[in-house]
């Protein structure tokens, strides 16, 4: 994911959030991931601020190399056509 430069905070363990900024975005941006077949579901206000939002990743230990490229290169894809 760091080498798609994606926004991830200081995350460090399975449980992986990525900022999307707005709620819309948010919300956005995970149906974008479905689509592609990743469910990373939209986190919104009042669980997190309004500027906060963003999309959780939950990773596990059946997600391989390939499965976590793809995922950075379709949030990378779609971060950028915001």
């Amino acid at each position: 994911l760091l080498r798609q430069s994606v926004a991830i905070g200081d995350a460090s363990a399975q449980i992986v959030p990525v900022i999307a900024g707005s709620p819309a975005a948010a919300v956005a941006l995970a149906e974008r991931l479905v689509a592609d077949g990743f469910f990373v579901p939209a986190i919104r206000p009042p669980s997190v601020p309004v500027a906060g939002s963003l999309v959780r990743a939950s990773l596990c230990w059946h997600h391989t190399a390939t499965d976590l490229t793809r995922l950075a290169e379709a949030i990378h894809r779609h971060a950028a056509n915001r």
